[in-house]
């Protein structure tokens, strides 16, 4: 996509060619280097690379909570320990992601780019159905990679205005995807914060409710996953949490994080192992 040298200030001629709604489409055939993983040559061997861990969603009645650990490791080290790993998609969905993190913020900057692109050509939103499907093309675009051993898998969310209803999306590495009842996790604490979340969850909750039981689920795993980073109140660290409803996303302050989080360390120093569900 080499600019017209003749005519300086003008748009090279791809970009005034009738075609797909879609920018990865676009991107995909005349600037293939530029999709994420799209220069990397060829990798033999283990890649030591800052990956994120933990993200979470549950429903409520009103819409979804998507949360997300703010660490990211390269083995048995700590790379980063306030990285930011949930983003808004648009108005009214959200991405939080798993996996080695310089491909998976790549690959969440085009995913934003891509409905944006689509809204200014197409005059309308994309369904959230049809972001979920978007993202999953994505995902499989980098299957190569994720081969390699830089995977990005990644937690949708988001409120479909058509259903009324807040929705989860998770995804394999390969493009997989498959909506969730409820709550969803990924990533390597994900297996402790869905114990978490099965506990805990019930469609009846409010959003405070909500937000709150995510964070426990983070809590859960980071007391269990040494990758995943449970509430930093010294360096005043805390987990990103989203909410989506029919008035859009919005992201909890600090001091609402803050306040939640405070309130889940009293609890943990009476019981360590946090709340416990009833046994019937």
């Amino acid at each position: 996509m080499a600019a017209n040298s003749h005519d300086q200030g003008r748009l090279p001629a791809a970009f005034l060619r009738p075609g797909s709604s879609s920018f990865l489409d676009f991107l995909s055939e005349h600037a293939p280097e530029r999709l994420p993983g799209g220069a990397t040559p060829p990798i033999k061997g283990p890649v030591e690379a800052p990956h994120g861990t933990t993200i979470v969603a549950a429903g409520f009645a009103d819409g979804v909570v998507l949360a997300g650990d703010r660490r990211a490791t390269m083995g048995n080290v700590i790379a980063t320990k306030d990285m930011e790993k949930v983003f808004p998609a648009d108005e009214f969905s959200a991405v939080g992601i798993a996996g080695t993190a310089g491909i998976a913020v790549e690959l969440v900057k085009l995913f934003q780019l891509e409905l944006e692109h689509f809204e200014k050509v197409e005059g309308e939103v994309l369904s959230l159905e049809g972001k979920a499907n978007r993202l999953s093309t994505m995902i499989r675009g980098n299957l190569g990679m994720a081969m390699q051993g830089l995977a990005v898998v990644p937690l949708f969310a988001g409120y479909d205005l058509d259903r009324g209803r807040g929705r989860i999306f998770s995804y394999d590495v390969a493009g997989g995807r498959t909506e969730e009842t409820g709550f969803a996790s990924v990533g390597s604490g994900s297996v402790f914060a869905r114990g978490s979340l099965k506990k805990l969850h019930r469609d009846d909750l409010s959003q405070d409710e909500v937000a709150t039981v995510v964070l426990q689920a983070l809590y859960d795993a980071a007391d269990d996953d040494s990758a995943t980073g449970g509430p930093d109140l010294v360096r005043r660290i805390y987990p990103i949490v989203m909410v989506i409803t029919e008035d859009g996303i919005r992201r909890l302050t600090e001091d609402e994080v803050s306040a939640a989080a405070g309130a889940i360390h009293d609890g943990r120093l009476q019981r360590p192992d946090g709340p416990q569900a009833p046994a019937l």
